[in-house]
């Protein structure tokens, strides 16, 4: 073993930790003189604080093409949502309640950026639209859903298809959140396959429509003015809609208990007992089927959007707490198996915001988006959600299981976006039979 002097500061520091210097270098036999010295670098370098970048889940810019009208109203979107709902939304989803005390806020938030235009789905035009979805979204998924029901499904089946008399008495009212809306297609035995037939029924019987059947799920119901009702008329196997309004006799909401996603969300049991509507609130335009299928081609091609944005949150939460989070004497963003995931994640982030930009600016183009294109942004967007929000939940290890760091409520609120709007599988299937030609559905 070669002589190692020692500098006379690493001297006094053993004797200063009343270590015996002989018996020091004697258990260092097999130490390297350049061990030694990159040891002694080691303890006495002085690193300089690093700087830590801005946190930001928009890699590619896709807002840097918004104008500066535009940007204003996504920053406003962004400003109202971190400011007044991330705040409390932790508390209501662990409650199970929806946030009453925000609606006012809200509706004047929605005035002064949806309602800046006349009442459409997407009224900001299609890429707007998306980008407010997806900010919405980034801070609550529950928040989000609300707006969506009410504002996409069911102010959006009033435009779509009701007459101008219904448009009349019913968008300007909800448009202020003065009436909430909600809207059922769903039943307790027939989900996925409602387009092969609804079990609730409609006969016309002395000049009113008699509703029979049951819905589940059915957003903001418990809390809603009115809900649109989509049941099987009788006489001709044709699907209709229904504006029901709320303390209608024969229509009774039960709120749904026991959800592990969306908690936030007011969902319910609906059952419909010779429930009798008149003919003024039975929405004339539907056209089949086919008619509400091209409405959630709209909606779906939002939600997509909507879990972009619920990616986002993850993302940027679990980028937050791994700056923050010392272990072994160093922020855990420092290791090379936290950095994968955090790289993976806004890949993740990255692939959805360009996919839904592409599918919107096809839609501002062309003045719709195909059910295919659709389809596709929401396979691709939920499979890549769930990945996403799964690397977060793993990045604060134990602590992602708990409401205080957020990353739980998007882990979990991820399911319910990853089925409603069309399960992952259904959408699969319309997008297979749109380049095989060749339905599977059945």
């Amino acid at each position: 073993m070669a002589f190692v002097t020692l500098p006379a500061s690493l001297t006094r520091m053993f004797q200063h930790v009343h270590v015996p210097l002989f018996d020091t270098i004697r258990a260092l036999r097999s130490v390297t003189p350049q061990e030694i010295g990159l040891l002694w670098k080691s303890i006495t370098s002085k690193r300089r604080p690093t700087r830590v970048p801005p946190i930001n889940s928009d890699f590619y810019d896709i807002l840097a093409d918004l104008s500066p009208e535009e940007r204003a109203i996504q920053q406003k979107i962004r400003t109202y949502m971190e400011e007044r709902v991330r705040p409390l939304a932790n508390a209501y989803w662990e409650r199970g309640e929806f946030p009453h005390e925000i609606v006012p806020g809200f509706a004047h938030l929605i005035a002064e950026t949806f309602g800046t235009r006349p009442y459409k789905i997407d009224a900001l035009g299609p890429v707007l639209t998306g980008i407010a979805c997806m900010e919405l979204a980034r801070v609550d998924p529950s928040i989000y859903t609300f707006f969506g029901v009410h504002w996409g499904l069911c102010m959006g089946s009033i435009d779509l298809f009701g007459s101008p008399e219904q448009k009349q008495r019913w968008l300007p009212p909800m448009q202020r959140f003065e009436l909430i809306g909600s809207w059922a297609l769903t039943e307790p035995d027939v989900g996925s396959a409602t387009a092969a037939g609804l079990t609730t029924t409609a006969h016309f019987e002395r000049g009113v429509w008699v509703l029979d059947g049951a819905k589940k799920w059915s957003g903001n119901a418990p809390i809603a003015d009115i809900n649109i009702i989509w049941a099987r008329d009788v006489s001709n196997n044709q699907v209709q809609g229904f504006i029901v309004e709320r303390g209608t006799p024969g229509y009774e909401v039960e709120r749904l208990e026991g959800k592990i996603a969306l908690r936030t969300v007011q969902n319910a049991n609906i059952r419909l007992n010779g429930c009798r509507v008149p003919e003024a609130n039975r929405l004339p335009n539907v056209g089949g089927f086919r008619g509400i299928a091209r409405q959630l081609g709209i909606t779906r091609a939002a939600v997509a959007w909507a879990m972009t944005g619920v990616a986002m949150g993850a993302y940027e939460r679990a980028l937050a707490y791994a700056q923050q989070r010392i272990q072994f004497g160093r922020p855990i963003g420092g290791f090379q198996l936290v950095q994968n995931s955090l790289v993976q994640m806004l890949a993740n982030v990255t692939a959805m915001q360009t996919m839904c930009l592409r599918m919107s600016q096809i839609a501002a183009r062309t003045g719709k988006v195909s059910q295919e294109q659709a389809s596709l942004a929401k396979v691709f967007c939920g499979e890549k959600m769930r990945e996403t929000v799964a690397l977060a939940r793993a990045v604060l290890g134990g602590n992602g299981i708990l409401l205080e760091h957020e990353v739980a409520r998007y882990f979990a609120d991820a399911e319910a976006l990853y089925s409603y709007e069309g399960t992952h599988e259904m959408n699969t299937l319309i997008v297979g039979r749109a380049i095989t030609g060749i339905s599977a559905f059945v």
